[in-house]
């Protein structure tokens, strides 16, 4: 049965075998709607902001670096381009210059660009496809036979993924951390008892991987753990046991 405590903010487990790099697809920055709206909250309010978010169902995908966008006007095709999102999250638009996109949903995107057009043209019609972008991924570290990062091409439950990177390392025990992003710098850590799922039992327990999500298997049994672990981008930290 997955087990799930809630502990102190007191500390971070360094999983120095993890570039940090790994997580970053999953970790978009806010929406400039968004930021703005945080922004403006209230003092007051501070106060629940150091508690993990509700998740959204089905959230809509967020344009990343790299990703290629098809722009196309239904009464202007001349104006048709294909851009790719720049480092720094902006696209350069043919005749207005740069539009910053990164973190936007595809609706955002339209919406920025018809913004970017108005002074050219009135109302116009505007389409946007993704036409390349990042694939979704698992990560799998610690006593797995290859530790790395994966692609989430289909469903996959738990099991399945430690099967995928490898199997179970010479030094495995049989607990198993599962990490799944629930906010922008918060994380779920779940413990979930991979003996009783391969034995048969509870295998209703046996949690599909979600893209972005975290397998960690320690060489040492760990007892104490935490259900809601922070997580900030660029320290080198990691959310983990203790």
């Amino acid at each position: 049965m997955a087990n799930i405590k809630m502990f102190g903010l007191a500390a971070v487990l360094t999983l120095a075998c993890a570039p940090a790099n790994l997580w970053s697809q999953q970790n978009a920055a806010l929406s400039p709607a968004a930021a703005s709206t945080h922004a403006a909250a209230p003092a007051a309010a501070a106060s629940s902001d150091d508690r993990p978010a509700l998740e959204h169902r089905n959230p809509r995908y967020q344009v990343q670096r790299d990703d290629i966008l098809t722009i196309t006007f239904a009464l202007s095709p001349e104006l048709d381009q294909t851009v790719t999102i720049q480092p720094d999250g902006y696209v350069t638009l043919m005749n207005v210059g740069s539009v910053f996109v990164q973190g936007m949903t595809v609706p955002q995107v339209v919406d920025a660009i018809k913004k970017a057009y108005s002074g050219t043209l009135h109302d116009p019609i505007v389409d946007v496809d993704l036409k390349d972008f990042q694939k979704p991924f698992f990560v799998a570290l610690g006593q797995v036979g290859k530790p790395g990062q994966y692609d989430l091409r289909y469903d996959l439950t738990l099991t399945e993924a430690i099967a995928l990177a490898g199997g179970f390392g010479a030094g495995a025990k049989t607990q198993v951390f599962l990490y799944h992003r629930v906010g922008n710098e918060w994380v779920e850590a779940k413990e979930m008892n991979v003996k009783q799922i391969l034995q048969g039992k509870n295998v209703n327990e046996d949690a599909h991987i979600q893209p972005g999500d975290m397998i960690f298997v320690p060489e040492k049994f760990i007892t104490k753990f935490r259900k809601y672990v922070p997580y900030n981008l660029g320290t080198g930290y990691y959310p983990g046991v203790y």
